[in-house]
């Protein structure tokens, strides 16, 4: 049985909720779809807001071939194979519509090596090829793919966005539950939007398991007697007992994923070393990418621990090189080594709070006038403006633009 949050998936780009800062009728992207002008790209951005659809949709616009695989369980093999035929094809057949589109989720799980086999056929234009990941792709994706590719950050989907797909959902009589007379309490949606923490899919997918849990209720108040005219009552409670369900297994890509990511993190703020150590042998058996969990124990590293052990961040980077070079299962010894580090070390946020403080000031105010005797100077005229005059390389004079002096954002 096909799940809901695929017979719900947009087939065009009218259909599709959010994105508007790339899919607004005036941003390069849409225009490009639209003018069937597309060149390979990346797209970045948390699990269930719309990678996979929109990929899809964009080889619907160009009225081209489309192959989806995942990085999770396809070779490379298997895909030089394809781009070799497509490759081929081309060449003898000169086409010039569009290339097909290759898509590929999860591809921040090809390593350095087998993202090399993708060059020829991208520089060509055999194929457009077109990534998504949920990982930050500066980390993930090599340099000579990136220079390639365009990258599109996918933002996670807002509250009303996520009701206008539930809306939908309840509505669509061909591919959604349109056909029940469902009442969704309003504080059941509300939790499951809050739940579902931006996930299309794990929020469909929950919905459609509490709806078919649910009892029938007659119009005539039976509780005991199902008919066809019944209303489908959908509580808080069923929706609980569905995302429940659901996430009983780890989902790398799921709500659990992020409940457990969060439960490590704090355990190791909270100095609690031997519930660092559950979470973190959770995810590790769970099979979860050992870079996402060192990247993590680097950010906490400087967030967290910061200048009480300025250390903290030699060792973390040192974690996260141990897991890239020699991978599980040796490398899950690394993490816990660093887990129990960075959880029993002093912590210092002074560093991070300051920074934040700093960085609220330059949103206020925006390019403050920069003192004159601490600019670059390499002109004569800069010179004669006062630029770099009265320069001390050792001063305890306040460096502040004029509107900040005396400000203190690290305190020690």
């Amino acid at each position: 049985m096909t799940p809901l949050a695929d017979l719900l998936r947009p087939k065009s780009l009218e259909e599709i909720v959010g994105q508007k800062h790339l899919l607004d009728s005036d941003k390069l992207l849409y225009k490009a779809i639209k003018n069937k002008q597309i060149f390979s790209m990346i797209f970045w951005g948390p699990p269930g807001v719309g990678k996979t659809t929109l990929a899809r949709v964009i080889a619907n616009e160009l009225q081209t071939e489309f192959y989806e695989f995942s990085a999770v369980t396809t070779g490379i093999a298997e895909l030089k194979k394809l781009f070799e035929s497509l490759d081929k094809s081309k060449n003898q057949l000169r086409l010039e519509s569009n290339s097909p589109v290759v898509f590929i989720d999860e591809i921040h799980r090809f390593n350095k090596a087998q993202q090399d086999a993708f060059l020829p056929y991208v520089e060509n234009g055999s194929i457009i090829l077109i990534g998504a990941t949920t990982e930050n792709p500066s980390f993930e994706v090599i340099g000579p793919l990136l220079s390639r590719t365009r990258v599109f950050v996918l933002n996670q989907l807002t509250v009303e966005e996520l009701k206008k797909i539930i809306d939908r959902a309840l509505k669509d009589k061909e591919n959604g539950l349109g056909n029940l007379n469902i009442k969704l309490e309003e504080e059941a949606e509300d939790f499951l939007i809050e739940a579902s923490n931006g996930d299309s899919r794990v929020m469909l997918n929950a919905l459609e398991m509490a709806v078919s849990s649910s009892p029938l209720r007659s119009n005539n108040n039976s509780s005991s007697t199902k008919s066809a005219h019944g209303e489908v009552q959908v509580n808080k409670g069923l929706i609980e007992e569905a995302l429940q369900q659901r996430s009983l297994l780890y989902d790398k890509a799921g709500h659990e994923h992020y409940n457990t990511i969060s439960a490590f993190i704090k355990s190791m703020r909270a100095s609690n070393v031997d519930a660092a150590l559950h979470y973190l042998a959770r995810m590790i058996n769970a099979g979860e990418d050992p870079l996402f969990i060192a990247r993590r124990m680097v950010i906490f590293a400087s967030e967290d621990i910061g200048m009480a052990a300025p250390t903290a961040l030699v060792l973390a980077n040192e974690v996260f090189r141990a897991c890239e070079t020699i991978g599980y299962p040796e490398c899950q010894l690394n993490l816990a080594h660093g887990v129990v580090y960075l959880a029993s070390a002093k912590k210092d946020r002074s560093a991070h709070d300051a920074y934040q403080e700093a960085l609220e000031d330059v949103k206020r105010y925006g390019n403050l006038p920069i003192p004159l005797n601490i600019r670059n100077a390499p002109t004569k005229l800069m010179k004669d403006l006062g630029y770099g005059k009265d320069y001390q390389m050792y001063t305890d004079k306040d460096l502040l633009p004029e509107k900040l002096k005396g400000k203190k954002y690290f305190k020690k």
